[in-house]
């Protein structure tokens, strides 16, 4: 079977990898979700009525700020990551706008195609399947896959950041998070030298304080002693929430299988199914199907930059 990006009746692409399909949920919830999302989050109509309601005027009230104010969808992807504490999510929404504008050449004018070296080289890649409790899984090859010569670290995290959009985008992934899995496998000197501690600084910010995402956990596998000077780079940095969300696997599997589940993951991590595998360069085709999202998400920013100390 040829591998290849297609599209279905609603015109949504997707690559059918076996009995999965790689795609953007971009639907409503169905009924799992929303059950799913009343117990986790607290959502029910009456909720989110009034988080919206005291969100927009927050939103309302940073007049430099160019966000489509009226659409609540494009609202809600800030609400459920915060279980629909307006303030929180406010805070946070401020913080991740703020963010583009102060370090734009990692935050502004983000698009899938701009980064489409790291998709196509396997660095990056989305898992066709979720974890049993819903959460979208992303897979970086932060090793052998990936070659510093080719894709600088600017580069990597412009895509991490295009990614989390991409999640954003999705109700299942505003309800249920995302899993994240750091495979080291061949990490080199030539990787850990990439990093400096501004640097590192900036990276465990954006995560912990403007990524409106669940983040439900980091699995690092894989990883050699090599990997120890790297994290101390990073380590100062990383506050007591996210350290509780870090899982150190090695070559073990046991413990990321049961955490995310055999059916969810490829053989080559463990799991049971050879068909979630695929090559970067689809998800790189794929992605270029939301061209003009991006190209109006990257029309939100703030207008002026008196906002960066405020």
């Amino acid at each position: 079977m040829v591998l290849r990006v297609e599209t279905d009746a609603n015109n949504v692409p997707f690559v059918q990898l076996g009995k999965h399909k790689l795609r953007l949920d971009l639907e409503d919830l169905d009924e799992s979700f929303k059950e799913r999302a009343k117990e986790e989050l607290g959502e029910t109509p009456e909720v989110v009525e009034r988080s919206l309601r005291q969100f927009k005027k927050y939103v309302s009230g940073e007049t430099q700020l160019f966000v489509p104010i009226d659409d609540e969808d494009f609202l809600l992807k800030f609400l459920r990551p915060f279980r629909f504490n307006p303030e929180i999510a406010f805070k946070v929404f401020k913080k991740f706008y703020k963010f583009k504008l102060i370090y734009p050449k990692y935050g502004l004018n983000l698009m899938p195609n701009e980064v489409r070296k790291v998709f196509d080289n396997d660095v990056f890649l989305f898992l066709p399947a979720r974890t049993p409790s819903g959460s979208r899984i992303m897979l970086i090859n932060g090793g052998t896959k990936w070659n510093p010569k080719l894709i600088t670290l600017q580069d990597l995290f412009r895509t991490v950041m295009v990614a989390i959009e991409m999640g954003m985008m999705e109700p299942k992934t505003q309800v249920a998070g995302v899993e994240v899995i750091l495979n080291m496998e061949g990490l080199s000197l030539s990787h850990v030298a990439q990093f400096s501690p501004s640097t590192a600084k900036l990276m465990a910010d954006w995560v912990q304080e403007c990524a409106p995402v669940r983040l439900k956990g980091i699995h690092v596998i894989n990883q050699s002693k090599l990997f120890n000077i790297a994290y101390a780079i990073f380590k100062p940095f990383i506050g007591e929430k996210l350290r509780e969300k870090l899982y150190f696997h090695g070559s073990d599997r046991k413990v990321l299988t049961e955490k995310l589940s055999k059916e969810a993951l490829p053989k080559s991590l463990g799991g049971c199914e050879s068909s979630l595998e695929y090559p970067g360069y689809l998800l790189s085709e794929m992605m270029f199907y939301y061209e003009k999202t991006f190209e109006r998400h990257n029309t939100y920013r703030y207008i002026t930059e008196k906002v960066i100390d405020q």
